[in-house]
């Protein structure tokens, strides 16, 4: 690619696509790649545009799991393939809006019969961090209710959080999130905080409130128990991409959040990239240049820096999104392809005075994607310097490390939004969401299923059956790792690494050897 000022400026004038009636644009000018782009992949984008077209009628999508993928109905239900679907959609929606409503106005109160002020959002993946997006890049300064999550099984973090909250559990609404019901983390957090409002004096059924699939773990659970509410998540809808579900909608709705004009921002990209050719196409673009930078095959990692505080967790959003969903070992005809992207990311300028010095002098390992926001505040400007806002520091900021990028033939891709709303966040949302479909389609891949999480949860179950059967092995006599995995035909490593686990955490006695074989373990009494 020309350096030259001129050919940057033919360049940009070719490459730069804006829908003006959305407020938005995407300049792909400054990604190396050659004009037969279109051309050479002109298959490959037929057919992601025919996928596409049979997904959102409901074809089966997900075909190892033979699921449909729904989440595009959620902001367009006229799209869902049945009419009990299309009514099942708008009935939750509306459920989920008035429950909020009737909350923030005090028609449903805490038993103590003061109004809710803070909501406790438990889940993982999909199930929290969309929620954590949205909280910090659409709510006001002073919500209606305050908000947390508890989204790990780490019990220091619960700990930290339980104690934060203190006595203010008697007025928190409790939001569980899981599809099965059968989420480890999630049931964990459960009862964490189930203990947590019981050591108050409080019944926690009062103050909760479950999204879940019908006759899940969990939605028998809530009905035995007698929750407040319960609302249905659907398996055509998977985790990461469930945010314009229940499980996002509600605690959406109780931060004051316009869920409408969410669901409308991320419908209205559909729309413009639902029919449009691939040059005037702002998704499938986005995926035929993840498709030039990592040549099909994943080889650079896609490098987020949103100019805005408030999207500083959409890198982390994106993360789960493209790499869930790209990150396959199999294609669809079952050949070993490694596929995936690898995103990171933080925030500008902050990054400048962080990584930006590797990427322009370090390893040519990655593409930019810079998010600009138009308007910088909404409060009046103030200049810091004769001339000067914080506002145009961060734009100059945002165009410099872009340039000195491009000086060193690092390849970037440059979004922007006129301002940061409800609206404009789902347009973002739906652009990415809908990018990961066609790039899935380019190369191959089933973007709706997670063999690899399925495999880690698998381990994971069976490290800790292990657990208990070493827990049973030790006694008042010392043992090392070794004499334990005999007598139990385990690994002696994993049960090294369980011995030390119970030994930090009360359940034995540890007492070091030269060396981790030598070290020698006992039953705490």
């Amino acid at each position: 690619m020309s350096s030259s000022p001129t050919s940057h400026w033919t360049r940009f004038q070719k490459h730069f696509l804006r829908y003006s009636d959305l407020g938005f644009s995407i300049d792909v000018s400054r990604m190396a790649f050659d004009e037969d782009l279109f051309t050479r992949l002109a298959p490959g984008i037929e057919r992601a545009f025919a996928d596409m077209k049979a997904l959102e009628s409901g074809a089966i999508a997900n075909p190892d799991e033979g699921r449909m993928v729904g989440h595009y109905w959620l902001r367009n239900p006229d799209l869902a393939p049945t009419a009990d679907l299309r009514n099942e959609i708008t009935t939750t929606l509306d459920a989920t809006l008035k429950f909020a409503s009737d909350v923030r106005l005090g028609r449903i109160v805490a038993p103590n019969g003061a109004k809710f002020d803070r909501v406790l959002v438990v889940g993982i993946g999909g199930s929290a961090l969309g929620p954590q997006l949205v909280a910090d890049a659409l709510t006001p300064g002073r919500p209606p209710l305050a908000i947390d999550f508890l989204d790990n099984t780490d019990p220091d973090g619960i700990d930290r959080l339980v104690e934060r909250i203190g006595a203010g559990f008697a007025t928190t609404l409790t939001l569980v999130i899981s599809k099965s019901g059968g989420t480890k983390e999630t049931r964990n957090g459960m009862l964490e905080t189930e203990r947590a409002y019981h050591a108050q004096g409080l019944d926690f059924a009062k103050h909760a409130v479950a999204v879940t699939g019908v006759d899940s773990e969990l939605d028998k659970h809530a009905i035995k128990q007698g929750w407040t509410a319960r609302f249905p998540m659907w398996d055509w809808v998977g985790g990461r991409t469930s945010l314009m579900s229940a499980v996002g909608t509600i605690a959406a709705a109780l931060q004051g959040v316009d869920v409408t004009r969410f669901l409308a921002g991320a419908a209205a990209m559909d729309e413009k990239t639902r029919s449009l050719p691939a040059e005037r196409n702002a998704a499938m673009l986005l995926a035929l240049m993840w498709h030039h930078a990592g040549k099909g095959k994943g080889l650079k990692d896609m490098v987020v820096l949103p100019y805005k505080d408030r999207l500083v967790l959409f890198s982390k959003y994106l993360q789960q999104l493209v790499m869930d969903s790209l990150g396959k070992q199999h294609d669809l005809d079952g050949n070993v392809v490694n596929q995936g992207i690898a995103v990171y990311g933080n925030k500008g300028s902050t990054d400048q005075h962080a990584y930006v010095q590797q990427l322009r002098d370090g390893v040519n390992n990655f593409f930019a994607t810079f998010i600009q926001v138009g308007k910088a505040r909404s409060t009046p400007p103030f200049e810091v310097e004769p001339g000067f806002t914080s506002g145009d520091y961060l734009q100059g900021f945002l165009r410099g490390t872009r340039k000195a990028l491009a000086e060193s033939q690092r390849e970037s891709i440059t979004l922007s939004i006129d301002k940061l709303d409800a609206f404009s966040l789902g347009m973002l949302i739906g652009l990415f969401e809908r990018a990961v479909s066609f790039y899935a389609s380019l190369v191959n891949v089933n973007a709706y299923h997670q063999p690899g999480v399925e495999a880690g949860k698998k381990a994971a179950t069976a490290f800790l059956k292990l657990m208990g059967e070493v827990v049973g092995a030790l006694t008042a006599d010392e043992q090392t790792a070794d004499q334990i995995a005999t007598t139990l035909s385990a690994d002696p490593e994993d049960v090294f690494h369980l011995l030390t686990h119970l030994s930090a955490n009360g359940k034995a006695h540890s007492a070091l050897g030269d060396s981790p074989a030598e070290d020698r373990f006992t039953l705490a009494g």
